[in-house]
């Protein structure tokens, strides 16, 4: 799948079962569903597993969770917009 037709997978109904559960998560994030990211990533016991269970505490607010999450990860708490940090994450999952 490439990034565009993960973003226009946004318009479905719900994510493809043929995602990761990462991607199903950021696909969930991506539709302002932060409970059901939340649940699938925190279930993910990887860097990457990490990094999107940090991004979606700093979607929430919750800066000193996230910057805890990003040094499991191994990432720097990013600097960029949380919307360039989600397409980020996503071009570097579908990769």
């Amino acid at each position: 799948m490439t990034y565009e037709e993960f973003t226009a997978s946004l318009e479905d109904s719900a994510p493809s079962s043929t995602l990761s559960p990462l991607l199903q998560a950021l696909w969930f994030a991506g539709n302002d569903d932060w409970d059901a990211a939340h649940t699938l990533a925190q279930d993910v016991a990887t860097a990457e597993g990490s990094w999107v269970h940090a991004y979606l505490h700093r979607v929430e607010g919750d800066l000193g969770n996230a910057s805890y999450w990003y040094h499991h990860a191994g990432k720097p708490v990013p600097k960029v917009s949380l919307q360039e940090e989600w397409g980020n994450i996503v071009q570097a999952l579908l990769a």
